[in-house]
């Protein structure tokens, strides 16, 4: 029969052959594993985003799980444009692209949520890099490269930046970095692409080799 490869989160990803086909669906032979569970490159990442508009945050779930994103926090700012989320539609992109990538994992998709309400029960271990549109925020690069390991998220604002008092109440937060991404105005896709690229780079799974 035809070949296969099955991918289970919970087993690892399997070499399979068409044993038989009917009716009701078919039956798989196992031949044999290629990957075992937990280990794919995707690292403990997490991207918080402001809902934007559906066809670019389409996009946006699309490459982030293309990107290695262990979850995914859309949450509501000052300036936040969009109105509603709908999970279901971003969930089917973020199956869709794992596959593609051929990741072992889906990101995780979490509710809508106040980003006010979410930084005051933030884990501490956590480490929050936001993205800060105002110039007042280190070059990227070289800040990530010198980030400890350990579990990390990514902050982008709307369109039309954060709010001034949302920065002001980032700064004071121990566990926030602020970073730039350069002299221009990036849409806030474009941003938040640009910032897993260069974390996943300096301070990610960019950083081994592909095994498969």
């Amino acid at each position: 029969g035809a070949a296969v490869v099955a991918v289970n989160p919970a087993e690892g990803e399997w070499l399979c052959r068409v044993a038989e086909i009917g009716r009701a669906g078919a039956r798989l032979a196992v031949e044999q594993q290629l990957r075992q569970a937990g280990s794919g490159s995707e690292g403990d990442l997490w991207l918080l985003f402001a809902p934007i508009k559906r066809a670019r945050l389409d996009w946006l779930v699309e490459k982030a799980t293309e990107l290695g994103v262990s979850a995914l926090l859309p949450v509501w700012t000052a300036r936040t444009q969009s109105e509603r989320v709908n999970l279901e539609r971003l969930l089917a992109h973020t199956i869709e692209a794992a596959q593609q990538s051929e990741r072992l994992t889906v990101p995780e998709i979490r509710q809508p949520e106040d980003l006010k309400a979410l930084l005051a029960i933030w884990p501490a271990t956590r480490r929050l890099i936001v993205c800060d549109e105002t110039g007042r925020g280190e070059p990227i690069g070289p800040v990530l490269a010198q980030l400890p390991p350990g579990p990390a998220a990514l902050l982008v604002g709307p369109e039309g930046g954060f709010d001034q008092t949302e920065l002001d109440a980032l700064a004071k937060l121990s566990f926030v970095t602020r970073v730039g991404l350069g002299p221009r105005v990036l849409r806030a896709e474009t941003a938040a692409l640009a910032a897993l690229a260069v974390f996943q780079a300096t301070a990610g799974d960019w950083r081994r080799i592909r095994t498969r």
